[in-house]
């Protein structure tokens, strides 16, 4: 019988960006420990690389989001600039 390693286990949900990224750490720290079966270092590792994947993710869609608030901001108003809507 095969046991997932401690607190690794793949949740159902999507972790936070901060969230991934301390698992991500734990599970390197793990990794670097040593003392793991063959079969564990292979589940720690594997969940390691989608965790690092999800941290990508969010950094990515993070860019994104600054690059279109920056855009939008380099805009010209559409009331020009005496006309601010407060």
């Amino acid at each position: 019988m095969t046991s997932r390693v401690g607190d690794v286990a793949e949740d159902k949900q999507t972790p936070s960006y901060e969230q991934a990224r301390e698992e991500l750490t734990e599970v390197v720290r793990r990794l670097e420990t040593g003392g793991l079966t063959l079969e564990q270092s292979i589940e720690l590792w594997e969940r390691g690389e989608k965790l690092a994947a999800l941290c990508e993710e969010w950094l990515q869609g993070a860019r994104v989001k600054l690059a279109a608030a920056m855009a939008q901001r380099q805009e010209p108003q559409a009331n020009g600039p005496d006309e601010a809507p407060f």
